[in-house]
Protein backbone atom coordinates (compact mmCIF):
# COMPACT_ATOMS: atom_id res chain seq x y z
CA UNK A 1 0.00 0.00 0.00
CA UNK A 2 1.66 3.39 -1.10
CA UNK A 3 -1.30 5.46 -0.13
CA UNK A 4 -2.57 6.35 3.47
CA UNK A 5 -5.40 4.76 4.66
CA UNK A 6 -8.15 6.70 6.04
CA UNK A 7 -10.91 4.11 6.42
CA UNK A 8 -9.38 2.83 9.78
CA UNK A 9 -12.01 3.33 12.68
CA UNK A 10 -10.02 4.95 14.28
CA UNK A 11 -8.57 8.06 12.20
CA UNK A 12 -11.49 10.20 12.81
CA UNK A 13 -11.09 10.44 16.53
CA UNK A 14 -7.59 10.23 16.67
CA UNK A 15 -7.62 13.77 14.21
CA UNK A 16 -10.15 14.83 16.39
CA UNK A 17 -7.77 14.60 19.26
CA UNK A 18 -4.85 16.39 17.49
CA UNK A 19 -7.00 18.90 16.47
CA UNK A 20 -8.40 20.04 19.85
CA UNK A 21 -4.90 19.74 20.84
CA UNK A 22 -3.44 22.16 18.20
CA UNK A 23 -6.49 24.36 18.64
CA UNK A 24 -6.31 24.22 22.81
CA UNK A 25 -2.52 25.30 22.63
CA UNK A 26 -3.20 27.92 20.07
CA UNK A 27 -5.64 28.75 22.06
CA UNK A 28 -3.86 29.28 25.59
CA UNK A 29 -0.78 30.62 23.74
CA UNK A 30 -2.90 33.40 22.11
CA UNK A 31 -4.79 34.55 25.34
CA UNK A 32 -1.41 34.70 27.03
CA UNK A 33 0.19 37.06 24.56
CA UNK A 34 -3.00 39.28 24.71
CA UNK A 35 -3.48 39.34 28.31
CA UNK A 36 -0.17 40.64 28.30
CA UNK A 37 -0.31 42.84 25.59
CA UNK A 38 -3.55 44.83 26.88
CA UNK A 39 -2.32 44.29 31.21
CA UNK A 40 -1.78 47.85 32.82
CA UNK A 41 1.54 47.07 34.60
CA UNK A 42 2.15 50.08 36.83
CA UNK A 43 1.53 49.94 40.66
CA UNK A 44 -0.87 52.55 42.00
CA UNK A 45 -0.11 53.05 46.03
CA UNK A 46 -4.42 53.28 45.67
CA UNK A 47 -4.65 49.71 44.47
CA UNK A 48 -1.91 48.66 47.17
CA UNK A 49 -3.88 50.43 49.86
CA UNK A 50 -6.42 48.26 52.03
CA UNK A 51 -10.46 48.68 51.36
CA UNK A 52 -12.27 51.43 53.68
CA UNK A 53 -10.50 50.39 56.76
CA UNK A 54 -8.41 47.64 58.23
CA UNK A 55 -4.70 47.08 58.84
CA UNK A 56 -2.25 47.91 56.21
CA UNK A 57 -1.41 44.65 54.80
CA UNK A 58 1.89 43.04 55.49
CA UNK A 59 3.63 39.53 54.48
CA UNK A 60 3.29 37.27 57.66
CA UNK A 61 5.02 34.05 57.68
CA UNK A 62 3.54 30.58 56.80
CA UNK A 63 2.24 29.50 60.65
CA UNK A 64 0.83 26.19 59.29
CA UNK A 65 2.77 23.31 60.64
CA UNK A 66 3.97 20.54 59.05
CA UNK A 67 2.33 18.19 61.48
CA UNK A 68 -0.70 19.11 59.37
CA UNK A 69 0.58 17.48 56.17
CA UNK A 70 1.43 14.76 57.85
CA UNK A 71 -1.34 13.82 59.93
CA UNK A 72 -3.62 14.40 56.76
CA UNK A 73 -1.15 11.92 54.46
CA UNK A 74 -1.47 9.38 57.11
CA UNK A 75 -5.26 10.04 57.37
CA UNK A 76 -5.44 9.34 53.55
CA UNK A 77 -2.79 7.07 53.55
CA UNK A 78 -5.16 4.68 55.91
CA UNK A 79 -8.46 5.82 54.51
CA UNK A 80 -7.78 4.25 51.31
CA UNK A 81 -6.50 1.23 52.69
CA UNK A 82 -9.79 0.61 54.63
CA UNK A 83 -11.23 1.26 50.85
CA UNK A 84 -9.45 -2.06 49.67
CA UNK A 85 -11.73 -3.78 52.40
CA UNK A 86 -14.69 -2.91 51.16
CA UNK A 87 -14.43 -5.68 48.09
CA UNK A 88 -13.73 -8.25 50.78
CA UNK A 89 -16.53 -7.68 52.83
CA UNK A 90 -19.07 -7.91 49.79
CA UNK A 91 -17.77 -10.92 48.64
CA UNK A 92 -17.12 -12.47 52.11
CA UNK A 93 -19.07 -15.86 51.73
CA UNK A 94 -17.09 -16.23 48.14
CA UNK A 95 -13.40 -15.86 48.69
CA UNK A 96 -13.91 -18.27 52.19
CA UNK A 97 -10.90 -19.41 54.48
CA UNK A 98 -8.08 -18.01 51.52
CA UNK A 99 -9.79 -14.56 51.45
CA UNK A 100 -9.81 -14.54 55.23
CA UNK A 101 -6.18 -15.25 55.52
CA UNK A 102 -5.56 -12.68 52.53
CA UNK A 103 -7.48 -9.82 54.58
CA UNK A 104 -5.75 -10.82 57.98
CA UNK A 105 -2.42 -10.29 56.46
CA UNK A 106 -3.20 -7.11 55.17
CA UNK A 107 -4.79 -5.79 58.48
CA UNK A 108 -1.59 -7.40 60.38
CA UNK A 109 0.97 -5.07 57.35
CA UNK A 110 -1.56 -2.08 58.05
CA UNK A 111 -1.46 -2.46 61.93
CA UNK A 112 2.37 -2.60 61.20
CA UNK A 113 2.38 0.39 59.81
CA UNK A 114 -0.37 1.95 61.91
CA UNK A 115 1.87 1.46 64.86
CA UNK A 116 5.58 2.59 63.43
CA UNK A 117 3.56 5.69 63.00
CA UNK A 118 2.60 5.82 66.04
CA UNK A 119 6.06 5.11 67.47
CA UNK A 120 7.32 7.45 66.12
CA UNK A 121 5.02 9.93 66.81
CA UNK A 122 3.84 11.06 63.66
CA UNK A 123 -0.17 10.94 65.78
CA UNK A 124 0.77 13.95 68.08
CA UNK A 125 0.52 17.21 67.08
CA UNK A 126 3.45 18.86 69.09
CA UNK A 127 5.75 16.21 68.26
CA UNK A 128 8.27 15.83 65.43
CA UNK A 129 10.92 13.34 65.04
Amino acid sequence: MSHMDFAHPYFGVFFLLVFTIVIFTAIMILSRVVGNLMAHKREEKLKLSPYECGPLPNKQPNRISAQFYLIALLYILFDVEILFMYPWAVDFKILGVFGFIEMALFIFILGIGFIYAWKKGALEWQKIK
